[in-house]
């Protein structure tokens, strides 16, 4: 019967992050310096809130699009911080983490042979779900821009197809943002084509020098903004994400939405209400934390001879392993087997990241300088 299954479904792998981690699962006394899990516990106010809305009985279905008082908290969030407006009432959809926000923004907008430009390297979460919708992913080389996807490349790889802009800043894999003056020579470009911009910001509220600049800002009424509270709030396994785009699109994205899930967690929601409200400010400390670590692994692998683009926010550092001549996966593989540390093969992110491969800092000083000191053993061996 197997024969019988979507073609694009079987056509489309499992993420090369989780393929990589479940594969050195099976070695004893490994470091592992590969998921962004933030190693943070959801602040104690964020799940007692949790627990009471379990408490009063507050596990029922809720509007589709979410609560209307997480809403207009979410809305009063992104204009405090990023001075987005919003409407919570036609502009804003509570989802089940900023992955189903992509999902339903995609096959909202995408059809049969439209192009989405992306920078490569780049999360891998996006393409599988372009394909799935029938549209081509297109890569762009991003390696001599450090890593930003520019008006000039965007330029170059515009047709008569093009759909839709990712813009995934901070960036997962490589950490960099886009500064003000970047986002308006898109703007720029973009103003007069057809065409979305797809902004996915969920480290927004960890950037390492001034605060976070969206697309939005400059092009409001083309941007689909994707956020949520995975990670400035340490809420992975609560599964919020929010979507905010202008009115026209969002009731067609409502209609994706509610067919797909009918509406995230109630639960979840109070606790999202209580992190947004009260917990505003939560991100303020772990983002003083990444910041140190990642001066820390920076100034580490720069002395152990791994180069890097210095990241301005997220949590991970992406060096070039360029020297070895070896592909990301050989050498991700023989680090594994030889000095016990697993990270990320640059090729999980696209073609463009396979001299590279990606760390995350979201692990204690202790892993942190442990690993650390095994890649630097392994280095100087080789």
């Amino acid at each position: 019967m197997e024969h019988l299954i979507n073609s694009r479904v079987k056509n489309i792998e499992i993420s090369g992050i989780r393929k990589f981690f479940n594969f050195v699962a099976d070695f004893e006394d490994v470091i592992s310096l590969t998921i962004g899990q933030p190693d943070f516990h959801t602040p104690s106010h964020i799940k007692d809130a949790g627990i009471e809305s379990i408490t009063n009985n507050y596990t029922t279905y809720t509007p589709n699009a979410g609560d209307l008082a997480l809403r207009r908290a979410a809305s009063a969030f992104v204009l405090e911080k990023y001075s987005l407006q919003y409407y919570p009432e036609s502009e804003v959809i509570v989802t089940i983490g900023a992955s189903q926000a992509i999902d339903i923004a995609f096959r909202t907008i995408l059809e049969e042979g439209t192009e989405v430009i992306l920078p490569g390297p780049v999360y891998p979460g996006y393409e599988p779900i372009i394909k799935l919708c029938g549209a081509k992913a297109i890569h762009v080389d991003t390696t001599a821009s450090d890593f930003k996807l520019t008006a000039k490349l965007i330029e170059e790889h515009i047709t008569e197809k093009t759909r839709c802009i990712v813009l995934p800043y901070p960036s997962n894999p490589t950490g960099v943002t886009l500064t003000p003056d970047e986002l308006e020579e898109i703007a720029a470009l973009l103003k007069d084509k057809n065409i979305f911009v797809l902004s996915d910001e969920i480290y927004s509220e960890l950037v390492f020098i001034g605060r976070h600049h969206s697309i939005a800002s400059y092009l409001p009424n083309k941007t689909i903004v994707i956020n949520g509270l995975s990670k400035s709030h340490s809420m992975t396994g609560w599964r919020i994400g929010f979507l905010f785009a202008p009115s026209f699109l969002v009731k067609h994205i409502l209609k994706v939405h509610q067919y797909n899930v009918s509406c995230a967690s109630s639960i979840s929601q109070k606790a999202a209400y209580e992190a947004l409200t009260n917990g505003k400010n939560d991100a303020i400390s772990m983002k003083d934390t990444y910041r140190q670590r990642l001066e820390y692994v920076e100034s580490r692998l720069e002395k152990i001879g791994l180069p890097v683009t210095k990241p301005t926010g997220a949590f991970y550092i992406f060096p070039s392993i360029k020297q070895f001549k070896l592909t990301s996966y050989e050498f991700a593989i023989k680090l594994v087997k030889e000095a016990r540390v697993a990270v990320v093969p640059g090729s999980a992110f696209s073609s463009y990241g396979e001299d590279y491969i990606r760390l995350s800092y979201a692990y204690s000083m202790e892993t942190l300088t442990e690993g650390l000191n095994r890649i630097e053993r392994f280095v100087l061996n080789y």
